[in-house]
């Protein structure tokens, strides 16, 4: 064996000061002596890439991202779902982690065409708090205030609406937020509206007050999105692409005003570094969801002019931040970059193997 082949896959879990229903399971990939890693992750994937995945990694050369992800993406088509996708990109970026521990690198440096930026723009979002709902402004206010690029909020359909209400409704409480804060503002509909509400609210929303609309629909229906873009809704899709979806519909059909990648749900850094080399050739901005912050960042800081900020998720992140051992660094409006070779996903001191 090489001295970069990888030898195993396993699942450890962080055990301590778990708050119960957290995701603390981390997938570790082993090679020449030293593991790269990545989580947190639900037991679900972590299941899914030690019974399926880990005989595809072994062997393999831990340098050789392009080939893994074939044979990953391969192994995942036996049993194509999210859960599946989710473990693929896991797996890929452990890859990656393993690759920059074994040359002293950070992962961004081995992305990167040039030289990796210290730090990443970043924009606030807070999902739970549904502008059609909010009566404090000062809690608009008060999140404007950090520096964030910008913010991004919850705009959940009241169900009793007829879709000429709730457009009115949501409309109005876009404006006033944009008001508030004293810019656009992105709202995140989280898959509670119809194609009909989408269509009335792009009737009565002011344009200038609306950064983006994202996901608005329960479904990931590209001919569906297609139609709401010829409306002129500035929309963001991405979240829900597969580790096997082509990302010419996405990209060119869709014409989405943001791209918000997941870049672990995408299938890993691999597939969200090539997904973004063809959302740079159409000029679409990619904006790495949250859920998968770290592995966004190195993408952020290796790509600046293709990413311009990720997203920070205010009510999740500051805990789940505590499974590491290196806890992010936040600066006004921007994160910096973990100072250790690979992601900086190491989970912190109280770990051990899950149990089978």
């Amino acid at each position: 064996m090489t001295s970069f082949t990888i030898e195993r896959l396993e699942i450890a879990a962080v055990r301590e000061d778990v708050a119960p229903g957290d995701d603390a399971l981390f997938v570790m990939i082993h090679g020449a002596g030293v593991a790269g890693c990545y989580g947190p992750i639900s037991e679900r994937i972590a299941v899914y890439a030690r019974d399926t995945l880990s005989p595809v990694v072994q062997g393999h050369h831990a340098a050789d991202h392009d080939g893994l992800s074939v044979r990953l993406r391969a192994a995942a088509r036996t049993s194509p779902s999210d859960v599946a996708s989710w473990a693929v990109g896991a797996v890929d970026c452990a890859a990656w982690d393993l690759h920059g521990r074994l040359t002293s690198r950070s992962v961004a440096d081995l992305l990167s065409r040039g030289k990796s930026q210290r730090s990443v723009p970043a924009y606030a979002s807070w999902l739970s708090q549904n502008l059609t709902s909010c009566e404090d402004l000062d809690v608009l206010r008060g999140v404007a205030a950090g520096g964030w690029r910008f913010t991004k909020w919850g705009l959940r359909r009241a169900p009793k609406d007829s879709p000429g209400q709730a457009a009115a409704h949501m409309a109005q409480a876009v404006e006033r937020c944009s008001e508030t804060v004293g810019g656009p503002v992105a709202v995140d509909a989280v898959g509670t509206w119809t194609p009909g509400v989408a269509r009335e609210f792009a009737l009565r929303v002011e344009a200038a007050s609306l950064r983006w609309l994202e996901d608005p629909l329960p479904y990931h229906d590209l001919d569906a999105y297609e139609l709401l873009a010829a409306t002129g809704l500035p929309l963001a899709v991405g979240e829900r692409a597969h580790c096997d979806e082509d990302p010419t519909s996405l990209i060119q059909y869709v014409r989405p005003s943001a791209l918000t990648l997941d870049v672990v749900g995408c299938g890993g850094l691999t597939r969200a570094r090539q997904m973004l080399d063809l959302a740079q050739a159409h000029a679409t901005p990619v904006y790495p969801h949250g859920r998968s912050i770290v592995p966004g960042l190195h993408l952020a800081a290796a790509f600046p002019d293709a990413v311009p900020a990720v997203e920070y998720r205010l009510q999740w992140e500051p805990r789940r931040q505590r499974l590491y051992d290196a806890p992010l660094q936040l600066e006004p409006g921007r994160i910096s970059m973990p100072d250790t070779p690979g992601l900086g996903t190491t989970p912190r001191r109280a770990t051990c193997p899950a149990r089978r």
